[in-house]
């Protein structure tokens, strides 16, 4: 029998690994770590203590919707390009889709709204539907 402590503590240990991975990331995509806290809902010290390893303190349902939002983007970057300068060079690079308005997409999500988030993940699906 699995006790509520061990189910905890996996889910912990899940969300440390998507935490880190979204850091990696968002690296990837040159954001900086004021960005990367603004975009994920994250304290520097949480921040800070994942890039060493160390498990930040609990995340919160908005935090791991966040992390979820950032795979999702990075996973439809990956589908949509064979090309690794694309997959991560396309949410820094300015964008004339009416929603990003000229704007890079990585700056748009930068500003820290879960609405521009969720956004910029529908537009970007909607380019391997044909749809922009």
């Amino acid at each position: 029998m699995v006790t509520q402590e061990h189910d905890l503590l996996g889910e912990n240990e899940k969300h440390m690994i998507g935490l880190r991975t979204a850091i990696t990331i968002l690296t990837g995509w040159k954001a900086s770590p004021d960005q990367i806290q603004k975009i994920l809902g994250i304290s520097r010290h949480a921040l800070d203590r994942a890039n060493a390893g160390n498990p930040p303190p609990k995340l919160d349902g908005e935090q791991v919707e966040r992390i979820s939002i950032v795979l999702n983007i990075h996973a439809a970057l990956r589908t949509l390009f064979e090309n690794p300068a694309n997959v991560y060079g396309f949410m820094a690079r300015p964008n004339g889709n009416e929603f990003f308005d000229g704007r890079a997409p990585l700056d748009v999500i930068a500003q820290g709204s879960m609405q521009d988030l969720v956004e910029t993940h529908r537009r970007i699906e909607g380019l391997l539907n044909g749809v922009w």
